[in-house]
This record gives C-alpha cells, structure tokens and sequence, in this order.
C-alpha cells in the first residue's frame, strides 16, 4: 500500500515514517524544504518538495504518487510554540487547516484517492459538561485567537469527513510532547508525539469516516471511541527512538 504522507518532517510526520514504512508501507513524504528531502529519503521514504498552497504542484504531486492513503500531518506553527510567534503563527495554522485541506482533498478527487486521515485537537469544545466526547459541540463561538483556530479545525474536520467518495478519519490530538515538540511534559489533554504517530498508523486500515478523540487518560474528554475502534494505545512509545 502506498502512503501519501503529507507533513512528513513534522513533529508527528518524522515518528510516523518509520512506523509506517516497518508496516511494509511505501511513503511518500511532502516537505517545504529541499534540504529535509534528504533526510526523508536516508529514511527510506520517497521524499516530495511541495507547499500545500500551491494547488496546481499539490494535484501534480499526488497525481504522480498515485497513493491508497493521504495522511495530513502539516501543521505551521513557531518553533517550541514561542510566545511571541504564535498569534502570527495561529493565523498561519489557521489557513493549512482550511485552504491546505480544500488543496489537499481537491488533489485527493482529482488522483480519485478514496482514504484520508487527517490531525486535528482535541481542545476545541464548546465550555459544557465534562469530559467532551465526539460528538460535542466544538467552541464555534468563541472569541479572540480561540475564533481563528476553532475556525480552522471546523473547517478541516468538515472536508474531511464530508468530501464524497473520499473516506475521511479525523484525529483529535492532545496537547504534544515528546522529542521534536519542544516539551518533555503537556497540560491536558495531553499526547506523546509516538502515541501520535501510532493512532495515524493505526487509522490507515482499522476503522472507517469518522472523528476521534486522541490523548492520554483525562477529564476533560472521552478516549474510548479511539481505544475501541482503533486499539489506540496513548502509552506507545517507539524503540528506540527516532530523533
């Protein structure tokens, strides 16, 4: 099976590789940057150079891979989430979540790739009764900076699971951490990048559409959709590590 892994040298995508490619997995990974295409191709994957703006490359991209599965993993955050950074940088994320994923699933129709799975968070709920399962109301609401993330995720989750033929699973991660996030520890809901990269794996072939809550043990949302439907494990760790 061939794998489109779109953000492959993200913090998620750089786990996920390995995982993907030790399931007997091709990987075909999207990069920015032409000096990371090394890297992703010393790992054993077919490295892409291509922005997920630029809809014309991204269909040809796709087209070329000729891919069972896209995985979505691209995100476009400041590095370690610096403060300063991250009002601009909410405004960036923002606009991947949206005109990324209308790029990614119109080149999705276009190659008539029928399988996407795609990151989202999971703290995006409307203030209610706790914990949140998935079928909860996201905070369309809310004001600020909150307003232009939940907007984004709104309209991330939407392609995802409303694009026929395209059967879309939605990843609602918690808070990362772990080696390439910058942070050894997470508020809740919190998500080791390896149990991160595991639930992807996992939703390549183990359920259908649909949207699940992703992250360790907490108050604040349900994880039992994930545990059953997909074995989602939040205390996977990969050995050794890939850094």
């Amino acid at each position: 099976m061939r794998i489109f892994l779109a953000g492959a040298t993200g913090a998620i995508g750089k786990r996920l590789v390995p995982l993907l490619l030790d399931a007997g997995y091709s990987v075909i990974g999207t990069t920015r940057s032409t000096a990371k295409a090394d890297g992703l191709r010393a790992a054993g994957a077919e490295p892409v150079v291509v922005d997920v703006f630029d809809a014309a490359a991204l269909s040809a991209a796709v087209l070329q891979a000729r891919p069972d599965v896209v995985i979505h993993q691209l995100t476009d955050l400041p590095p370690g989430l610096d403060p300063k950074q991250m009002t601009a940088g909410t405004q960036r994320n923002a606009r991947v979540r949206s005109e990324g994923t209308q790029n990614l699933v119109t080149a999705m129709l276009e190659a008539k790739v029928r399988r996407l799975v795609a990151q989202s968070i999971a703290w995006m709920y409307a203030p209610g009764k706790e914990p949140h399962s998935e079928d909860d109301r996201l905070d369309i609401e809310a004001q600020g900076t909150r307003s232009i993330t939940v907007a984004g995720v709104a309209t991330l989750e939407r392609l995802a699971t409303s694009s026929p033929p395209i059967d879309g699973v939605v990843l609602r991660y918690g808070h990362l951490y772990g080696p390439g996030t910058g942070a050894a520890t997470a508020e809740a809901p919190a998500l080791h990048v390896d149990a991160a990269a595991s639930a992807a794996s996992l939703a390549i072939e183990r359920t259908r559409r649909g949207i699940y809550n992703i992250a360790e043990p907490n108050r604040y949302l349900f994880t039992e959709k994930a545990r059953r439907e997909l074995g989602f494990d939040a205390g996977i760790r990969l050995t050794p590590p890939n850094e």
